[in-house]
Formats: C-alpha cells, structure tokens, sequence
C-alpha cells in the first residue's frame, strides 16, 4: 500500500473513490449523489493544496487504483494557520488492516515538519469504530455538537475531537 500526497494528476481516480465511500458510508458528510465536483474544479483545489504549507491531501494507492484519502486543511488567518481540521475516507474493503493509522501518521509528520499545532476533526456519534481509532492515536474529545447533522432522516451529534503537538 503506498501513501503519498496528492498530484492532479489524481483528480478524476480521487472524486471516484470519493464518490464511492460517499455511497458506502454513512459517516461522510456527503450523501450517496451528492459530490457534484468537477474534473477541473478538483484540480485545482489539488493544486491548490499542494500551493499551500498548511494543507494536505494523502491518498492512498493499492495495485494502481486509490483506495483511501486523508485531507489537512489549514486556517486562513494568522490567528488560526497553525491549526488544520482532518477529513478522511477509505473504502470499506480496505478498513480495519491499519490504513488510517497509516494516513494519520503520516499526517503527523508532515504536521510536524510545517510547524502545525492542532490537529482536529469531528465524528459522527454512531461511528464507534472511527472514534475508537482517533481515541487509540492521541486525540482527545473536546466536546459534542448535538443533533448537527440529520443522517437517513434522523439527527445525529457529532464528537469533536482534537491532538495537539509539541
């Protein structure tokens, strides 16, 4: 399995497997259809990112086909350029063999080397098997934001969660 940042290059393979762990799961905040990005809009959000020292876009690579993405997003502003919020997705098939270990670690790195602070993301409530791993790497809940998203027509809180660095 090869990790490595994105190129745009990636843009058409990086919104299929989106795409696809967006019909797969219900813990992205895209539902199954709804990611209407384009080709050209990807690429340049890719480049973008890699224009950027406090964004990152890991995807992870398996026998030639994307399998897995981590994306850093980095503030604004000066008050908060230290700080950069975590996304990530990877397909059902290739969860629970320690790829998104993989990715965060990685992450950290590239974090550490950019001089970054915090890391954090949020979770969804019913999504035991992500906090678990997000738990098990460091990261520490900061508290709940209740009934923040509606998922198959039901409210569900989400867990906020953050890792800061020396």
């Amino acid at each position: 399995m090869l990790i490595r940042p994105i190129e745009e290059a990636d843009a058409e393979a990086y919104l299929t497997l989106a795409r696809a762990i967006d019909a797969e799961s219900r813990f992205m905040m895209y539902e199954p259809g709804e990611r209407q990005t384009t080709v050209e809009q990807q690429i340049a959000r890719i480049r973008d990112i890699r224009a950027s020292d406090n964004q990152l876009m890991l995807v992870a690579e398996h026998e030639g086909q994307l399998v897995g993405y981590l994306g850093a997003m980095g503030g604004d502003f000066h008050r908060n350029h230290h700080s950069v919020h975590i996304f990530v997705g990877i397909l059902e098939r290739f969860t629970g063999q320690g790829l998104g270990r993989r990715l965060f670690e990685e992450t950290e790195r590239w974090a550490r080397r950019q001089g970054l602070h915090r890391l954090e993301l949020t979770v969804m409530r019913h999504n035991a098997r992500g906090l678990a791993l997000y738990q098990k790497i460091g990261f520490e809940i900061e508290g709940t934001r209740r009934d923040s998203l509606k998922v198959d027509g039901e409210y569900v809180d989400e867990i906020c969660l953050a890792k800061l660095l020396d």
